[in-house]
């Protein structure tokens, strides 16, 4: 990067910081520094929700997840505007009434002290996990940018948001992303713009979305049957997208303590609702736009010297391995493959059908291509990471936005990162704070503490909070191989969510099963759930990542009703 890069880089970041930190300067307290006090206004609420979720991976892998398996990844939110209105009916109301500090303080209400733990548990495992992951993306960047070993940057890369984070809470994470939101908008819009703007003279935006849909990036709906019927191995389909969708948002949103704790800091049940509902009516369509921006890469990249490989990092030591001269070949027919494209897209217009199908012939090579070239990433050579989809919107960034963009551009990486990362760590250190260290030495938060005590406990969750980002970047340490990432962090949640939401459907709706059944189907349900998971990663059978929420909150609603029977005596319902 330039200079003019570096300055815009890091005088963005630090004006960031630095707001956030003047806007928190008042939480000194337990309710201050994990719910603001509970007086933010909908329109914090709704950057808050949508920051929390729109994290680095969103930016950074969507765009490569578009270019390499087309638009139908947007079908994954189907379920998002169904799910927002459910919970600002029957969730919200609930948790606001209750003044809870985390939404796992209901089930002991609900159930007993065990599920709550249990509940907890799981949700501290699962954000762990994905935040450490969290953690990894930005760290792609500084190690592409700087050349730096990916297992210091993380280390970097996550000690910078551990002070973040922990010199502000939950004020500062939800008033730098009115900041960020602003900034990441604008800036996404600019990339998008700028990938139309370099194609050559006389093709625009309409030609554009052709030339991606003659290589199939623009499957934005799909039904996921085959000749063979439905298939249930396929991903991103309208109908795991509506139902597993379904499933996971209200799991995310509604059990989930990173964006329980965001609508909690609401000034009322108004702000709460306002803030989910408008969320399911923009999140569809911002990341439709994001993924756009890949299906546009790929057109892009039909007129432009695509890489065979968009890690230059592991390109370069690929170059001075043993495999050096197979890499070569590799990439002169690759060379060669991109100069048959230009030369087909440049008379585009004269022959769109012809032009079509030789595009998908060759993309099919090309394919080939660059598998083979993965490979050799991948070999004892080299033992490096052989899946680039989290590299192909940076190297077009770092390759062809101007000075001074590329520098806002891995800005906006860096606060989608720090925003989302920063609410997860928080929401981490209230569940461990708020559902453990205080609810096992019996303190009791409603009345609250003395304000001698109150200043002890809010000083302790900071500490919680540093234990919580020292996990993840631990975590962030093996994410190198695991693949795209916005992939990634789904599965990961996926193996937990769907039992999380089990336990608070029958909390709200079956009203006379009792803590015991519950508790229990969430064990059998949790262990069904990694059971289908490991046997659908061995190819034993079929079964896309999204259902694994709808299997694990049937199972658990199932076995409760089951176990209802055998512990007859129901637990006290408290609303």
């Amino acid at each position: 990067m330039s200079g003019l890069d570096w300055i815009v880089l890091v005088g963005t970041l630090l004006c960031i910081i630095l707001y956030g930190l003047y806007k928190s300067r008042t939480s000194k307290n337990l309710e201050g520094y994990f719910l603001s006090n509970r007086d933010m206004p909908w329109y914090l609420i709704l950057l808050s929700i949508m920051g929390t979720q729109a994290s680095a991976i969103t930016f950074l892998s969507a765009p490569g997840q578009a270019f390499t398996d087309g638009m139908r990844f947007v079908q994954y939110y189907f379920g998002l505007p169904i799910a927002m209105v459910i919970l600002c009916i029957t969730f919200v109301p609930l948790y606001n009434k209750l003044k809870i500090f985390t939404a796992y303080e209901f089930l002991e209400q609900r159930f007993d002290l065990k599920t709550r733990t249990f509940t907890s548990s799981l949700f501290l495992l699962s954000r762990g996990l994905s935040t450490g992951v969290s953690i990894y993306a930005p760290s792609i960047i500084l190690s592409s940018l700087l050349g730096w070993d990916i297992f210091w940057t993380n280390i970097v890369m996550g000690g910078l948001l551990i002070i973040y984070t922990v010199s502000g809470g939950a004020r500062a994470v939800a008033y730098t992303q009115q900041l960020q939101f602003i900034i990441i908008f604008a800036g996404m819009a600019i990339a998008g713009y700028w990938v139309i703007h370099l194609l050559p003279k006389g093709l625009g935006f309409t030609d554009a979305l052709k030339i991606s849909g003659a290589g199939g990036k623009m499957n934005v709906i799909t039904t996921g049957f085959t000749a063979k019927g439905f298939d249930w191995k396929d991903r991103y389909n309208i109908i795991s997208g509506t139902i597993g969708g379904l499933f996971l948002a209200l799991s995310y949103f509604g059990t989930d303590q990173s964006q329980v704790g965001r609508y909690l800091t609401a000034k009322d049940n108004k702000a709460s609702k306002t803030g989910l509902l408008l969320n399911g009516l923009v999140k569809v369509p911002m990341q439709f736009m994001i993924l756009l921006i890949g299906a546009m890469l790929f057109t892009f990249y039909q007129f432009k010297e695509q890489p065979i490989f968009f890690n230059a990092v592991q390109q370069e030591q690929l170059k001075h391995s043993s495999r050096k001269e197979e890499a070569e070949i590799l990439e002169n027919q690759f060379k060669y493959l991109n100069k048959q494209k230009q030369d087909i897209i440049l008379n585009w217009k004269k022959d769109e059908e012809a032009s079509r199908q030789q595009i998908r012939q060759l993309n099919t090579v090309s394919d080939h291509l660059r598998k083979s070239y993965k490979s050799l990433i991948s070999s004892d050579a080299v033992k490096g990471d052989d899946n680039d989809t989290n590299y192909i919107f940076l190297r077009f960034v770092v390759d062809y936005l101007p000075k001074g963009l590329i520098g806002l551009l891995i800005a906006i990486i860096f606060l989608a990162a720090w925003g989302s990362i920063a609410a997860a760590l928080n929401s981490l250190a209230s569940c461990s704070v708020i559902d453990f260290h205080l609810r096992y030495k019996k303190h009791h938060l409603h009345p609250l503490i003395s304000d001698e005590e109150e200043i002890r406990k809010y000083h302790l969750s900071k500490y919680f909070t540093l234990g919580w980002g020292i996990f993840s970047i631990i975590v962030a340490e093996f994410a190198t191989g695991m693949g795209s990432l916005i992939e990634v962090v789904n599965i990961m949640g996926s193996l937990f969510y769907g039992v999380i939401l089990g336990i608070f459907l029958v909390a709200f709706y079956l009203k006379k099963i009792g803590s015991n059944a519950v508790f229990y189907a969430a064990i059998l349900g949790e262990m069904i759930v990694i059971t289908v998971f490991i046997l659908d990663k061995y190819n034993i059978i079929g079964m896309g990542f999204l259902w694994l929420n709808v299997i694990g909150a049937l199972a658990v609603v199932l076995f409760s009703f089951v176990f209802s029977f055998l512990f007859k005596k129901p637990a006290p319902i408290t609303q």
